[in-house]
């Protein structure tokens, strides 16, 4: 089944705040150009590249939770696809090609630095989304569609 992208972050510095926009150029083994992760700078993978590139989250889990997209420091906000079932296999949103990594366990970052006292940890225990890795660059728009590989594979 296939998802479509709701909403697209990027921070630019670690620690920094997280802007929303209509879309982002995937770079293939960095990340997304203009984020901190794309040149090791990500708080979780500082000084290194890693695998750690992009994060996916699905944006229904938002719906009441007095948390914006942007407060999450999470990259690609999706409807309409199984998150989970991306691990190890490769998928398309928009030009770009992206492997499924491991699940990104929720943090207490996102809850310190937006300043909001209720718990992201908590409010997305489960949650979390998806780490993912470019494998091939391309341009992501919102409303473009994940396309998950074919059932099987």
């Amino acid at each position: 089944m296939k998802g479509i992208v709701k909403a697209i972050c990027i921070g630019s510095v670690a620690g920094g705040p997280m802007q929303e926009v209509s879309s982002a150029e995937a770079v293939a083994g960095q990340g997304l150009k203009g984020d901190r992760y794309s040149t090791g700078e990500g708080s979780f993978n500082k000084g290194k590249q890693g695998n750690r590139q992009v994060t996916l989250m699905n944006a229904i889990f938002f719906e009441g939770s007095g948390f914006e997209f942007k407060d999450s420091r999470r990259n690609f906000f999706v409807e309409g696809v199984e998150l989970m079932w991306l691990i190890g296999r490769e998928f398309q949103i928009g030009t770009a090609r992206f492997r499924g990594v491991k699940y990104c366990d929720p943090c207490q970052r996102p809850s310190k630095l937006s300043g909001k006292a209720k718990s992201f940890q908590q409010t997305f225990f489960d949650r979390g989304g998806l780490l993912a890795e470019v494998i091939e660059g391309g341009v992501i728009n919102i409303g473009d569609e994940v396309i998950p590989p074919p059932k099987g594979y």
